[in-house]
């Protein structure tokens, strides 16, 4: 588990500092009480310095779709689990992160919800995505198709109640809809209007049944390509009315097994860095290796760090961590290093409404850093201006 020391004051010099305007080859960064206090280029300001000996500085990641890591899962009652789970990420220098939950039976799912709610408001993880019930049995992947069901009004508002918080945001920041089921569209209108994210996914939909629900404020596709009706040139589905529509973010799986990566160079190519994040999808074995595991019920052996149904083909999660997401990105898929910055950092932010906390390398938000070498693998991770370590 990761240890945490305070943080600290210093500069961080000798680096490519990668900024919302672009890349700074002799950059530096000023840490002060937890904060960027100001980024420049050239010779630093007086005081203690760290020199990162050219390697790359950019934004601590945030991951809005991840199940679990270090051998725990987020549906874990268990605080001092689920810190672990976040724990394994941010080693990898995912410093904000997302929960998210698999299909349960309702009563079952805000029970979980209502555990996971007080480590949202303790700082563990930012939020919570309920990625299930609500999906549709043709493409449900790793969910139970006996637990799936409807988006009926008295469900959604169970488990957005048992995300409230007092005074605050609430816990719940996005539910997953296939929205071609009954209730489908007003379910997302519903959670709009609440100011929970509304995510398209698991879903079997053809583009008539999408537009509506896109209409009705859907701004997120759930792990683009994976878990939907695949894309024909008669037919374009879910996937090419997400991709097309300039009012939908779009989630990849970058481990270069859920997507090949030109569909991933394709996607993030049409979509650009103002609609492109990157997502682990990522379950207990995260960090951890192959073995048999339990996601949502159902048994999950990993093979090669490939997880998958035991008994069947169907991929259910991943074990990416966001650096490998971040270099696979760039050494594998074409995109260039200020488009990863924008896929795994300054862009899921956004989404979060965490725009002024994190996600940039910029004076005013909290220090959340990776140190990554040449090859794009961290050396280090700060997170709120203290270093992460083992």
């Amino acid at each position: 588990m990761s240890t945490w020391g305070g943080p600290v004051d210093v500069t961080l010099t000798g680096g490519r500092v990668v900024t919302p305007d672009g890349v700074l080859d002799r950059g530096w960064v000023a840490v002060r009480d937890g904060l960027i206090a100001a980024v420049g280029d050239g010779a630093p300001p007086d005081g203690p310095t760290t020199d990162l000996g050219g390697g790359w500085l950019v934004p601590g990641f945030v991951d809005i779709h991840c199940h679990g890591g270090g051998g725990e899962a987020f549906t874990n009652a268990d605080p001092a689990r689920v810190t672990r789970a976040a724990n394994a990420h941010r080693r990898h220098g995912t410093t904000t992160i997302v929960a998210s939950l698999v299909s349960r039976p309702v009563p079952e799912l805000a029970d979980q919800v209502r555990a996971l709610t007080e480590l949202v408001q303790d700082g563990v993880v930012a939020g919570i995505h309920l990625e299930g019930p609500f999906l549709s049995a043709a493409r449900c992947g790793a969910h139970d198709p006996a637990i799936l069901c409807p988006p009926e009004r008295g469900a959604l508002d169970l488990l957005l109640a048992a995300g409230a918080v007092p005074t605050g945001r609430d816990a719940v920041r996005m539910v997953t809809i296939a929205p071609e089921l009954e209730h489908g569209v007003d379910a997302v209108r519903h959670l709009v209007d609440r100011g929970v994210l509304a995510a398209i996914g698991h879903t079997d939909a053809t583009e008539a049944q999408i537009r509506p629900a896109v209409e009705a404020g859907a701004t997120v596709a759930t792990h683009l390509f994976n878990g939907m009706r695949p894309l024909h040139h008669r037919e374009p589905g879910p996937i090419g009315a997400l991709l097309d529509d300039e009012r939908v973010t779009v989630e990849l799986i970058c481990d270069l097994v859920h997507l090949h990566p030109t569909a991933v160079r394709l996607a993030a190519r049409h979509a650009g860095r103002d609609r492109t994040v990157l997502v682990t999808d990522a379950i207990a074995a995260a960090g951890v290796g192959d073995g048999v595991y339990d996601v949502g019920g159902l048994e999950v052996r990993v093979v090669d760090g490939v997880p998958t149904l035991a008994g069947g083909a169907s991929l259910a999660g991943s074990t990416l961590t966001m650096d490998a997401a971040f270099r696979n990105a760039v050494t594998s898929c074409g995109l260039t290093v200020e488009e990863a910055v924008a896929a795994t950092s300054a862009r899921p932010a956004r989404l979060l409404g965490l725009a002024d906390v994190t996600g940039e390398l910029r004076a005013g938000l909290a220090a959340d850093l990776v140190v990554l070498d040449a090859e794009f693998r961290p050396r280090d991770v700060m997170s709120r201006g203290a270093w992460v370590k083992d």
